[in-house]
């Protein structure tokens, strides 16, 4: 019995993590990701994507630009701008990991993010993050947080 009950204890573990609000360790910083990795390099240009919503229009929510494009291989500093007057996140990988991380956001909406690939930034906040975009395809970026990316806020991110 008391083997079962540190068994269930373990397995209880990481969803105690998760509800307390914490998104990813911080451990996986140079880690390289389906969409690449954090820059070790110094950025071959820079590329500002701004966050706002927009009450009266088609999108409640959305990015200017609202489609990226890089070469493989390529370093990009972005920076990351809230132009909103809500809180709004930067998050770019692959769209089947997105979708799982709105996921966990509809449960967790609170969650913190300790991940390269992401920002998360009040009103009047910017952030940057140096990537390099190693391998070719269709990736995402996107804000997850809930009704962010069903109102509009999310756009195709091509490594050519």
């Amino acid at each position: 019995m008391k083997s079962l009950v540190s068994s269930l204890a373990f397995l209880l573990v990481p969803v105690v993590a998760l509800a307390g609000g914490t998104h990813s360790g911080g451990d996986n910083h140079n880690e390289t990701m389906a969409i690449g990795k954090p820059a070790e390099a110094t950025p071959d240009r820079t590329i500002q994507v701004v966050m706002k919503e927009d009450h009266e229009g088609e999108k409640l929510y959305f990015f200017e630009p609202e489609e990226l494009s890089f070469a493989a291989g390529e370093t990009v500093l972005l920076r990351i701008v809230n132009e909103g007057e809500e809180e709004h996140e930067f998050v770019m990988d692959t769209v089947a990991a997105n979708a799982e991380h709105r996921e966990l956001m509809a449960k967790f909406p609170e969650m913190e993010h300790d991940d390269p690939n992401s920002v998360r930034l009040q009103p009047g906040q910017e952030a940057e993050i140096s990537w390099t975009f190693s391998e070719a395809g269709t990736f995402e970026f996107a804000c997850l947080l809930p009704g962010h990316y069903e109102s509009g806020m999310y756009g195709p991110l091509v490594v050519n």
